[in-house]
């Protein structure tokens, strides 16, 4: 399969379950399901060519001057880290259908865990690194809708927002480092930045790379000194919390760490800072683990400490801390998994998961007992478990590594990290399981259905079988570590097995876990002790950082942004004058090389009738109504200079939106005072008029210079009259350069438009449904309304010249590649009819005659728009790469087919929709307000008994 489908069938699929919500939660997890377990098919469908040490890759031009592709690669690491994010993602869904409440959205939930699935195997198929950091912050985004998804826990609030804003903070560190990483090897393709170590280690940006890429990975890794935001994010349910330490999002800076080992790591630099910060992650996270009452905030910390250990195994830079790093990788995501499900089924039973109020639960919950011990005791370092391996290879790499010249430091760094990690296994299986059965509990305690207790029972199978038989692991791990390591270097000849020998890491781990059961022994003296010693915590510290940044934010902002516009606009305008003045007084330029041409009578009564139009909207703009008109004559003396300049389609353009607009606006004005109260003071009015003065006659000084003078850089013009028929098929230059050469900028455009057009929807359902809307109801008009509602001569003509409209506007359509006209224009010219019909018999006569809703004609638009782009992909163009060709059907002349008139189909759509909802919504506040009118083209009811009769032939 595709490494593109791959990676879109989770967003794709992220529409199924909100769909299928109806139609129950077997459905709604079943789609989910399905979705995932395709992606994990199309994922092994690949594996034979990565066994064979192939790379499969997969590239489509995006933005290539920008250094911008949609390039994939999976080799080993890649394989690796995505066979885990569907492997358990898949268990994940089936626990999750068992797990929820039925009052939860399954929609909702399963739609944000396929985005966030969807994200991370985007990060870890990623070859360019431009991509990844989008596919970066989605985890973010999408993890931050997991997190608070029980919206009405305050603490899930917090804790999704904690997670935002840590997370997000080390993505704006990533995309720096990323960046000047780009920039050192010349691409911002990952295949090509990892063949560069040399390069990239011997750069003066190097340092700067590092400490912000070190940044983005801890920080979503929560190492220290950012490890307080995992715990809080608790608050999310326990299939979230499983997926999110086990397979994902805190597992995508582990992963980034070892995809970029090859060229940033094997400096001291890289040693210190990324050994360190996983020796002080790993002791601190497991002792406060050791602390804590709460189930899931011990199994939280305990992966902050894991997360810890991983790190320092990549710091140490050597290939058999990789191995390491890779193998507790596997191990960690299994056992995690398995314990998160258990914390979750011990909750769903006994209804809490505070271990003061738990205990004698073997009895009561022997297949959960079974599933939680063997994966704590993984988690520990007991034999014959998958976890006890790659500690005791974490042990041997730790003593053999000095760190600050101290050969003991790291060992004993380790060996105290992994003694509380024991000690909080123990205490999870002695104070959960063991002791006296109470009478006391919350719940009933029982076992779960296989829903619940099977997923974690099949990664219990795999840490036994991994513990017992660690030679069927061995070759895919080896695998792995050679994509971590590179093609340069080679993969340690050490095997895994359960007895090396006696060797330090052997007696390292004899004291680690006799020691985690003396601690257990001793938790009681200890727990008190540590409630009564005073220390900081790490969310207050944050809280009070947030608080003083905002703090500061606002005595900062608020002098300079107090929400008036004038202000702004004055600040911006002086500064451009005062630098353009300064420019033009200091600098040099050229003599005029143009000569002045002589004006004609019509110029100049066009241009004293714009000027006499812009001097009367100043001095009369409190008057809205005669404002409006106003900027009409300002806008169609704007038409006639582009019709004067030969800019035909501009001039048509301008036309049409001043006729929308206009109408638009009197809709809008019809709510409001029709004069404008007198708020500025008169020192203001008369700066404000110093400045607009000033910033004219720069612009006027600015338009003389240029106007005189040739341009010393030759003007893009030039290349589009070149390349507009041979390159884009269409003799008019406007519309190739708009749904050609600059399509991109057009699709932003029209989702704007859009985007408006929802808005002033929106905005108008909300006064509707709120206090305005009596105000509304009770609001008189300023004049007396016209006694004709519906005059018969506009409804007739109207009507006449309707098919007329059409018909233009589809001429002005066909005709927009070679001749002025375009989507744009004739989507504004059909908006023109449908507005007369509203305006001649009246929006409830008219609405009852729609086939499409507006919403709907906007959303074509804009697919249809993005659908034309996407079509390019497929050819191995770049996105809106348009095609044409030339056929000669007899016996018609020769005529030309062009892809871009798809393009300009959803610009059309989009404009006729996005017009049209506005339309719709202003005349739903002018429906409220004047109340309902009648539905009758001319406002003459033929039932009415007044109206003269005919008589019918013959009688």
């Amino acid at each position: 399969m595709s490494l593109f489908l791959i990676v879109a069938l989770p967003f794709l699929g992220a529409m199924l379950p909100g769909l299928m919500n109806s139609a129950g939660r077997q459905a709604c997890a079943g789609v989910t399901f399905t979705v995932t377990l395709l992606a994990l098919i199309g994922l092994l469908t690949n594996l034979p060519a990565v066994l064979a040490g192939e790379i499969v890759t997969a590239r489509v031009s995006w933005m290539p001057g920008l250094g911008l592709d949609v390039t994939f690669w999976l080799d080993g690491l890649g394989f690796f880290f995505a066979a885990l994010i569907l492997g358990i993602g898949l268990l994940i869904i089936a626990y999750a259908r068992h797990y929820l409440a039925r009052e939860d959205h399954m929609g909702e939930f399963f739609t944000y865990l396929l985005l966030f699935q969807g994200a991370m195997v985007g990060i870890v198929l990623s070859d360019n690194v431009l991509l990844l950091l989008i596919f970066w912050e989605l985890t973010s985004l999408s993890s931050f809708l997991l997190i608070g998804y029980w919206k009405h826990l305050p603490e899930g609030r917090q804790g999704a927002r904690m997670a935002l804003a840590v997370t997000g903070m080390g993505g704006l560190a990533m995309i720096g480092g990323m960046l000047i990483l780009g920039q050192i090897a010349g691409s911002y393709d990952l295949s090509v930045i990892l063949e560069n170590r040399d390069a990239i280690q011997a750069s003066p940006l190097y340092h700067p790379a590092l400490v912000l890429i070190l940044l983005g990975c801890f920080t979503k890794s929560a190492q220290f000194p950012f490890h307080f935001w995992l715990p809080h994010a608790m608050a999310a349910p326990t299939p979230v919390s499983a997926y999110l330490h086990s397979a994902t999002m805190v597992k995508a800076g582990i992963f980034l760490l070892a995809r970029l080992w090859p060229v940033l790591s094997g400096t001291p630099e890289w040693f210190v800072l990324v050994t360190g910060a996983g020796l002080i992650t790993m002791v601190l996270g497991a002792t406060i683990a050791l602390f804590k009452h709460d189930l899931k905030a011990l199994l939280a910390f305990s992966t902050v400490s894991h997360l810890g250990l991983i790190t320092m195994l990549l710091g140490t830079g050597t290939a058999f801390g990789a191995m390491a790093a890779v193998f507790h990788i596997l191990n960690h995501a299994t056992f995690k998994a398995a314990l998160f499900m258990s914390a979750g089924i011990i909750d769903h039973g006994v209804h809490t998961r505070d271990i003061r109020r738990l205990g004698g639960l073997r009895r009561l919950m022997p297949v959960t007992f079974v599933i939680a011990t063997l994966a704590a005791l993984s988690m520990a370092g007991i034999p014959f478990l998958n976890g006890f391996l790659s500690k005791e290879m974490m042990l041997e790499e730790a003593a053999h590594t000095t760190l600050f010249d101290l050969p003991w430091l790291v060992p004993a760094l380790a060996v105290l990290g992994s003694l509380f990690s024991a000690a909080y296994c123990f205490r999870f299986v002695g104070h959960v399981f063991f002791g006296p059965v109470r009478d006391d509990y919350p719940g009933h305690p029982h076992d779960p259905g296989p829903g619940l207790w099977g997923p974690p029972a099949l990664l219990v199978v795999l840490v036994v079988l991994i513990g017992v038989m660690p030679f069927l692991a061995e070759p895919f791990v080896k695998l792995v570590t050679a994509a971590v390591l590179g093609p340069a270097a080679e993969v340690p000849e050490a095997h895994l097995a359960i007895w090396h020998g006696v060797t330090p890491a052997l007696y390292m781990s004899i004291v680690a876990v006799g020691g985690g059961f003396l601690a257990f022994a001793a938790h009681g003296p200890a727990q008190r002790l540590w409630d009564r010693t005073p220390r900081p915590e790490a969310k207050t510290l944050f809280d009070g950082v947030i608080a003083g940044i905002v703090g500061l934010a606002r005595r900062t902002v608020a002098p300079l942004h107090d929400g008036a516009f004038s202000r702004y606009a004055a600040i911006f305008a002086v500064t451009v004058v005062a630098v353009g003045a300064h420019a033009g007084l200091t600098g040099a330029s050229a003599a005029p090389s143009r000569a002045m041409q002589t004006p004609g009578v019509v110029q100049v009564a066009g241009w004293a009738m714009l000027v006499a139009a812009a001097g009367a909207l100043v001095f009369l703009h409190r008057n809205r109504l005669l404002s409006l008109i106003l900027i009409g004559i300002v806008g169609l003396m704007v038409t006639a200079g582009f019709v004067l300049f030969s800019a035909p389609d501009l001039a048509m353009t301008q036309l049409t939106v001043e006729v929308v607009t206009i109408i638009l606006l009197l809709l809008a004005l019809n709510f409001l005072p029709n004069r404008t109260p007198i708020e500025s003071s008169a020192f203001r009015r008369a700066r404000d008029g110093i400045i607009a003065v000033a910033g004219g006659l720069a612009t006027m000084a600015l338009s003389w210079h240029y106007l005189l003078r040739d341009t010393v850089a030759p003007s893009i013009s030039e290349f589009h009259l070149a390349n507009s028929y041979k390159g884009g098929g269409g003799t008019n230059v406007v519309n190739v350069i708009l749904v050609d050469f600059r399509g991109f900028d057009t699709y932003g455009e029209i989702i704007v438009l859009s985007i408006a057009a929802l808005l002033i929807f929106a905005l108008t359902e909300s006064l509707l449904a709120g206090p305005v809307r009596a105000r509304l109801l009770n609001r008189l008009p300023d004049q007396p309304r016209a006694g004709g509602t519906h005059p018969m001569l506009m409804v007739i003509v109207t009507r006449v010249i309707m098919p007329v409209v059409m018909l233009v506007g589809f001429f002005v359509f066909l005709r927009g590649h070679n001749e002025p006209g375009g989507g744009f224009i004739a989507g504004l010219i059909v908006s023109i009819g449908f507005v007369m019909q509203y305006m001649a018999s009246g929006f409830a006569w008219t609405s009852a005659r729609l086939k499409y809703p507006y919403h709907g004609v906007i959303g074509a638009g804009v697919l249809t728009a993005g659908l034309t782009g996407i079509g390019s992909w497929f050819f191995g163009a770049p996105f809106l790469t348009s095609a044409f060709t030339y056929v000669r059907i007899p016996p018609f002349d020769e005529f030309e087919l062009a892809t871009a008139a798809l393009f300009d189909l959803g610009v059309f759509l989009a404009v006729v929709g996005a017009v049209m909802l506005s339309l719709e919504s202003f005349s739903r506040l002018a429906r409220r307000q004047h109340g309902p009118e009648d539905d009758y083209p001319m406002g003459i009811d033929p039932s009415r008994d007044d109206l003269p009769r005919t008589t019918e032939i013959g009688a």
